[in-house]
């Protein structure tokens, strides 16, 4: 048999084979942006599963493209590499966003963010926290939760029918909050991602695209739910109109 020949008729293609170097890369930049400080070769090595020399290898060469770098100890962290390449994502989103975030951290004196959907999660895209403020909730660009918990995931929920939804997530429900959001411009949610923390989001439609939220997260406020989640469904609607 010629092994190059072509594939019967009706024959579904071969899937090409992942890269194992690459997602094992991919998969220790993950693991370096979550900890919380910088990490030994011999303590990534055990958290990719893999061989030290294996993780050696492969940090050399993210240590040539400037995503990781190692302190005077040897231990390793994102490097700014990273930082260069994230600006490049959703980056009209994130020009068009920052302005109204800004006036919404320092109105409301509230963490305010942007979330985008990715497959099970809503990953914070960026984030402004109020100038004059040492009590806030910290939430760092990167930062995943479920994108069935919490208000921005409802928030993008809302901006699709629950048959869309249903076509674009399939086993991911479709939240009775999100109707309700859909109504009022704003969803809201307590105690669902962090303990003790409120949030308000409203969706932001992105051309071409899959719908964001933009959010606020918050301990105590003493301004009104309904007047912040008017503000935050204005601040959304400008940033699609820059959009559009």
């Amino acid at each position: 048999m010629n092994p190059t020949a072509a594939a019967p008729a009706g024959a579904a293609p071969a899937q090409a084979s992942p890269s194992q170097t690459l997602s094992r890369g991919i998969r220790a930049l993950e693991i370096l942006a979550a900890a919380q400080n910088p990490l030994t070769i011999a303590e990534l090595a055990d958290a990719m599963g893999v061989h030290r020399s294996v993780a050696y290898r492969i940090l050399r060469t993210l240590e040539d493209h400037s995503l990781l770098v190692r302190d005077d100890a040897g231990r390793v962290q994102p490097g700014p590499g990273l930082a260069v390449l994230a600006r490049g994502v959703s980056r009209n989103l994130q020009t068009a966003a920052l302005p109204e975030l800004t006036h919404l951290a320092n109105t409301l004196d509230m963490t305010a963010f942007v979330a985008v959907w990715d497959h099970l999660d809503c990953i914070t895209l960026v984030t402004v926290e109020p100038r004059h403020s040492s009590a806030t909730v910290a939430q760092h660009p990167g930062t995943r939760h479920p994108v069935s918990a919490g208000a921005p995931g409802i928030a993008i929920q809302s901006a699709l029918t629950e048959a869309e939804w249903a076509q674009l997530a399939p086993g991911i429900p479709y939240r009775p909050e999100a109707a309700d959001a859909r109504r009022t411009g704003y969803s809201a949610s307590h105690d669902e991602v962090i303990a003790g923390v409120s949030s308000l989001a409203a969706p932001v439609r992105v051309p071409g695209g899959r719908p964001a939220a933009l959010a606020v997260v918050y301990i105590r406020s003493s301004h009104d739910p309904a007047t912040v989640g008017a503000a935050i469904a204005a601040s959304a609607a400008r940033i699609e109109r820059q959009l559009a």
